[in-house]
């Protein structure tokens, strides 16, 4: 591995001197554009101000990403992050006429040529597969946006292509290994490609960490946005269930999912936030996000802000890895100096609500999936989940690493007016939000919470599946509330992040929080072979 890496700088310069095009019509297919146009690590303002003096046009800066996905997710001679699964074929299209826009003055949208990357569970209407990682549905072509999708679209954004991610959303196997499906393959960590991206939002997680798109879009329903943004070095946002709409997602639950945005950095995802919160009435959930119309996340943004915030400090991951907690031990400090009153709390739930949420999970599992189905109309690949299963069973490469019982356990459950689901949906709640997250932060009077979010990343691991060590997704994840993860440091250069959740429909102070965390550690660093590069 390491021969590969020191050679990538040998072989993007060749590939910058032979020039031509590639087979996405890109010129030099290499990550020198991207260099030269000074776009790493570069923020949602900035480029937009490049947008404004000239310094770039929307064209030059999607070629440039383009060619550095060229480079460093599919050159077999560099890191091969296999992070990017399909490129969206009118991306170039799309920049000319934001270009003309341009041109003529008109720049408006807050993410204005801003290049985006979705996770292959999101609906798009370019001719671009949509698949949850599934060679059963690698032919199904949606014929319409996922809600979010348009709402990024009126925001100017160009969506640049579809990510690699866990298959079904990791919700397929007795085990597993984060970002491998059987469509695309095993995606890998940039900070170390011998380990794991974490989380079923995994190719999301690497191509933002890796500069291969502005920012990127995963799907939580427990952990898989927190985790690949933890185990990256990335701000990753699960918000409330509700405030963005899930339509036309390839869903796991109801109950617990939802999109949010994966970024370098905190402003930038309050700014991705703010594009895509609407009310969509295919969505039922999102009805009870009116309140929160035309917010202006990133407005709220305050150095100050922990200043007199209480916090509650859960402390269910700790004791796990002694270099881990010593991490967070001189965050925490560094919290109170910051003029925060921190409060311990060694558990959120009395009740242990697991056993509810995957209940709940295996019904909605199966009558979502049968319902996005029968939303595609014709271009559906397969009619139902039964369906999904025969065929899965049935293919060796599906097959060659992980069971997938997860999908006939589901298919074996009823429909959603069974009695047991809807006890099942009824205990989650109580015991996750009006005994739980509510219920502890009006005892302790708490502005929000914070805490580990996971260890550093672990070996892939095709044969034993992944290896959690720590996580604190979970009391969120269940309550359908809002939580924040943002980078906290490294331990032998594998990036660690800390929480911050709280309240649904909190995400403006949980927001403004992370933010000040952020701007007090600077703790982000961008993978070390992407700044190797750089130097050439």
């Amino acid at each position: 591995m390491k021969f590969r890496v020191f050679l990538l700088p040998i072989v993007l310069v060749l590939l910058a001197q032979c020039g031509g095009k590639n087979h996405y019509g890109i010129d030099n297919p290499s990550n020198a554009s991207f260099q030269r146009l000074g776009l790493e690590e570069i923020s949602i303002e900035e480029l937009q101000q490049g947008y404004e003096t000239g310094l770039f046009t929307v064209t030059e800066v999607v070629e440039a990403y383009l060619g550095r996905i060229e480079a460093l997710d599919k050159d077999p001679n560099g890191p091969a992050l296999n992070s990017v699964l399909h490129l969206n074929p009118e991306a170039l299209a799309i920049a000319k006429q934001l270009d003309a826009a341009l041109n003529s003055g008109d720049t408006r949208g807050v993410l204005f040529g801003v290049p985006v990357i979705l996770k292959d569970n999101i609906d798009t209407r370019e001719g671009m597969p949509n698949t949850a990682g599934s060679r059963v549905l690698k032919e199904s072509i949606p014929y319409r946006d996922a809600y979010i999708v348009e709402r990024l679209r009126e925001s100017g954004a160009v969506i640049l292509g579809k990510a690699n991610l866990s298959e079904w959303a990791n919700f397929h196997s007795s085990f597993s290994s984060s970002g491998w499906s059987g469509l695309g393959g095993q995606t890998k960590n940039p900070y170390d490609i011998t380990r794991s991206p974490c989380g079923s939002s995994a190719g999301s997680g690497v191509a933002a960490s890796a500069n291969l798109s502005m920012f990127t879009i995963g799907t939580e329903t427990n952990g898989s946005i927190t985790c690949p943004a933890n185990a990256n070095g990335l701000v990753g946002v699960k918000p409330t269930v509700g405030l963005l709409s899930r339509s036309g997602i390839i869903p796991i639950s109801y109950t617990q999912d939802t999109p949010g945005p994966m970024t370098r950095s905190v402003r930038d995802a309050a700014i991705a936030l703010t594009a895509m919160v609407g009310v969509d009435s295919t969505d039922l959930k999102t009805l009870a996000s009116v309140d929160y119309l035309g917010t202006d996340y990133a407005a709220n943004l305050s150095k100050e802000s922990l200043k007199g915030a209480r916090i509650g400090v859960y402390n269910g991951p700790r004791g796990r890895h002694f270099r881990v907690d010593t991490l967070f031990n001189q965050r925490l400090r560094e919290l109170e100096a910051a003029g925060a009153t921190l409060i311990e709390l060694d558990q959120i739930s009395s009740q242990n609500p697991g056993g509810d949420s995957y209940q709940v999970m295996l019904y909605e599992f199966k009558n979502g999936i049968n319902e996005y189905l029968t939303s595609l109309g014709n271009q559906a690949p397969v009619k139902n989940l039964e369906e999904i299963i025969e065929r899965t069973l049935a293919d060796p490469i599906e097959m060659r690493f992980f069971d997938h019982e997860l999908l006939s356990t589901a298919q074996a459950k009823g429909s959603l007016n069974d009695t047991d689901y809807i006890k099942a949906l009824e205990n989650l709640q109580r015991k996750t939000q009006a005994e739980g997250i509510d219920r502890v932060m009006d005892e302790f009077e708490l502005d929000a919470m914070v805490s580990i979010t996971g260890g550093p990343a672990w070996k892939i691991d095709l044969v034993n599946g992944d290896n959690f060590g720590l996580s604190s997704s979970s009391p969120a994840a269940r309550a359908g509330y809002p939580n924040i993860t943002v980078p906290m440091g490294s331990i032998e250069g594998l990036p660690v992040g800390m929480s911050f959740f709280g309240r649904a429909w909190d995400e403006a102070r949980l927001l403004s929080f992370a933010y000040a965390f952020e701007q007090m550690t600077q703790a982000r660093r961008a993978p070390r072979f992407l700044a190797g590069l750089n130097e050439r």
